[in-house]
């Protein structure tokens, strides 16, 4: 066992596991200041919900043997690996690692994966959902899309550098997501673009009504992403060599990139570069270099970031064009900047892209691997969503959310001010 690398990679997703709070100020912030506590605890939810989930049998699903002969990550259609369940066979191997480190660190590694995106999803519901309802979403939506999509781009075993098995997105398709592009990012968006509609608009709806009620505190969340990314990126290399590097370094150029297109966007559009804009900037950099960060060289990582800046910067406006409520620019940021990071790396991927070997067969992977990725996620988060609305309800009170909702589903108030409130 390598110690220094099973230290990375704990360290990692000690890293990734900070996301998920980070988050929670990211969209706390944005939200009006009667709902901050409930969109909060959405994140907190999914932290508690798909960590359990995780244990009894995401990574089983989603690490399933074989992955090349399964579709959804289970052998055939439900032939488990029953000593994956409970990581029973993760465990005995903790105690005498086979390989580089335990295989239980690698276990830890993927649950921040998953829990962070199902948190990403709730943006797109803030002020208006019900948490419990939340809860139902977040546990059906883990076990029937993100662990089957996990299966199809992360289980995968490489041989001399090469993809000798796994899921088919990655095996059969040739596409390259390195960190999460298609599995995290595209998968959230698609996702919250289908529970957005299923909720519909939130009261007064219109674009310049729904301010921040808190900047200091989505900058606060996105100083935590950005520093928990950097384990996202890097850690998703596994191993502290000349890879890990480079991921890192892109993931520092990329959306320092991005927040200057982004803000570029604001000055010409608006007149003024906002520190909300700046933060966007900087979460569409990341995102977008997700899938990227270790098929780019930094210069090109930096073109990408301003590349996404700029696209997601544009994007955000869509939902006021189409009509579809997504209150905190999942789609805009997340799905935009998803796609436009994988399929760049079809068209300037050090040794894969179009610039470099004149084929267009790596970006044609890329795109059937992102456009897979999101009808699945879409179709089936739209199917969720309605069976959870027209049976118990995903939407609160109309009055209640002119209210606020904290109160009436957490019986807390974030600030609490005067005297008799100590």
């Amino acid at each position: 066992m390598d110690q220094g690398n099973t230290a990375f990679v704990l360290i990692s997703a000690a890293l990734v596991l900070l996301m998920t709070p980070g988050l929670a100020f990211f969209y706390g912030g944005m939200v009006k200041a009667k709902s901050v506590v409930s969109m909060m605890m959405l994140s907190f939810g999914s932290l508690g919900l798909i960590g359990v989930l995780w244990v009894l049998y995401g990574y089983a699903i989603s690490f399933a043997n074989g992955g090349s002969k399964t579709f959804i990550g289970w052998d055939g259609v439900f032939g488990i690996d029953t000593s994956f369940i409970g990581l029973g066979a993760q465990v005995e191997d903790a105690l005498k690692p086979s390989g580089a480190y335990p295989s239980l660190a690698f276990v830890a590694f993927q649950a921040t994966f998953a829990i962070i995106t199902v948190a990403l999803i709730s943006g797109a519901i803030a002020d208006r959902a019900k948490f419990g309802a939340w809860m139902v979403f977040a546990g059906i939506w883990a076990t029937i899309v993100y662990f089957p999509v996990a299966n199809w781009v992360f289980n995968f075993t490489l041989a001399d550098g090469k993809v000798v098995d796994g899921g088919w997105i990655v095996k059969d398709i040739g596409a390259i997501d390195f960190a999460g592009g298609t599995a995290v990012h595209i998968n959230a968006g698609a996702a919250g673009l289908a529970l957005a509609i299923v909720l519909g608009k939130r009261f007064g709806f219109s674009k310049g009504i729904m301010q921040p009620h808190n900047v200091p505190l989505t900058l606060l969340g996105t100083a935590l992403l950005w520093f928990g990314w950097f384990g996202f990126n890097a850690g998703s290399e596994v191993a502290a060599d000349g890879v890990a590097s480079l991921a890192f370094i892109n993931t520092m150029a990329a959306p320092a990139a991005a927040m200057l297109g982004w803000i570029l966007i604001e000055k010409i559009k608006h007149g003024k570069a906002t520190s909300i804009g700046a933060a966007s900037g900087a979460v569409a950099g990341l995102v977008a270099i997700t899938p990227a960060c270790a098929s780019l060289t930094p210069l090109w990582a930096m073109v990408l970031g301003v590349l996404a800046g700029i696209l997601c910067a544009l994007a955000i406006d869509l939902k006021f064009k189409l009509g579809f409520d997504d209150s905190l620019d999942v789609v805009g940021i997340h799905l935009v900047g998803g796609i436009t990071g994988t399929l760049f790396i079809g068209l300037f991927g050090t040794g894969v892209g179009l610039l470099q070997t004149g084929s267009w067969n790596q970006l044609i992977a890329q795109a059937i691997g992102a456009f897979s990725v999101l009808f699945y996620s879409f179709i089936l988060s739209l199917i969720i969503g309605f069976a959870i609305e027209k049976t118990i309800g995903f939407r609160v009170k109309a009055e209640d959310e002119i209210a606020g909702i904290d109160t009436v589903v957490h019986g807390e108030e974030a600030y609490a001010f005067g005297s008799d409130r100590g």
